[in-house]
């Protein structure tokens, strides 16, 4: 099997690994900050942050969006981390 052969494959196959969940499962999506909330609101009423974000976005949507733009910048980082020590492994076996 050829590369692009191999990378049309695995690209058709995480598309088809996160398709699979979203049509599969019924469910409402929320984040961990929404239920850690809704747990701290049921254990302390009177509770108040004493920390407040930075930057509100203006909708989930874009909250949603800028967290997989962190996501994907760190998930870049640490692949061209690996890649760079892949080929300075390999480099060194070569020598």
């Amino acid at each position: 099997m050829k590369l692009w052969q191999k990378n049309i494959f695995l690209i058709i196959l995480v598309v088809i690994i996160a398709a699979i969940p979203l049509v599969f499962i019924r469910g409402e999506y929320g984040g961990s900050d929404d239920q850690a909330q809704s747990v701290i609101a049921e254990i302390d009423k009177d509770y108040k942050p004493w920390a407040h974000a930075l930057f509100e976005p203006p909708s989930g949507e874009i909250a949603s969006l800028l967290f997989a733009l962190q996501a994907s910048i760190g998930a870049g980082i640490i692949g061209f981390g690996f890649g760079r020590l892949s080929a300075k492994y390999k480099a060194g076996d070569k020598n």
